[in-house]
């Protein structure tokens, strides 16, 4: 028995980028810099810099967990 013959594929698409040659799949359709920027602005804010803790005062848990002296 053997297999039936496998039928030639088409040679896939491809366009030259900063990056080098890169081959599209069908189908597919490359990220467009307006899509980019859409999936920006619908993304929730983060900060740049992790928020320090507010431990004094009234919000200092530390201080909370102390037992009075007396």
């Amino acid at each position: 028995m053997t297999a039936p013959p496998i039928p030639p594929r088409e040679p896939l698409a491809s366009e030259p980028t900063q990056e080098g040659e890169q081959t599209l799949v069908p189908g597919v359709q490359p990220i467009s810099a307006g899509a980019r920027i859409e999936a920006r602005m619908v993304a929730p804010l983060t900060p740049r810099v992790p928020q320090k803790p507010l431990d004094i005062g009234l919000f200092d848990e530390n201080a909370r967990n102390q037992l009075d002296l007396f």
